[in-house]
């Protein structure tokens, strides 16, 4: 039998588990920013790298208040929001070489949003070939490059794309 090790998601398992919306739990602990992967923030909304990403460096844009309905959104946090998917995008391009992103908005669980509570966008960064049997077939993900290194290189890149 062959085993495949998966140290990280120790702390997933043992971690203490947030009440209630974990983007709000997220929004509320500024000084926890590095232990919860927030890249950047602003007066209306947030980003932050996605603990469990379908690819290496997947980001979040997360609106400041809590609510389901995009249509709630009042336009300037909908614009601005909008504008860090282009900022993000062009992150992901420069810095990690992305070859393409994908971008998207689940609404409701209907949709397939794993947080249905809180409206977020998600940036993920693709490559040619990142999709392979052993994701296809197997159902697990690999993934090339340390999250901590991604994050650190994105928020030492931060000010350059979030501006």
């Amino acid at each position: 039998m062959e085993r495949i090790y998966a140290p990280w998601r120790f702390e997933y398992v043992t971690e203490d588990k947030i009440e209630g919306c974990v983007f709000c739990h997220i929004y509320d602990n500024p000084n926890d920013d590095e232990k919860l992967g927030v890249v950047f923030r602003d007066e209306n909304c947030y980003i932050v790298m996605n603990k469990y990403p379908y690819s290496p460096g997947h980001m979040m844009i997360i609106p400041n208040i809590h609510t389901d309905k995009i249509e709630e959104l009042d336009d300037k946090v909908w614009l601005e929001m909008s504008l860090r998917v282009k900022q993000a995008t062009k992150m992901l391009k420069e810095v990690l070489k992305a070859e393409g992103v994908n971008i998207g908005m689940n609404l409701s669980k209907a949709a397939g949003a794993g947080i249905a509570e809180h409206v977020h966008y998600h940036v993920l960064p693709r490559w040619l070939g990142d999709t392979n049997f052993i994701t296809s077939i197997g159902n697990t993900r690999i993934y090339p490059v340390d999250f901590d290194k991604i994050y650190q290189t994105f928020k030492e890149n931060s000010s350059k794309y979030f501006i």
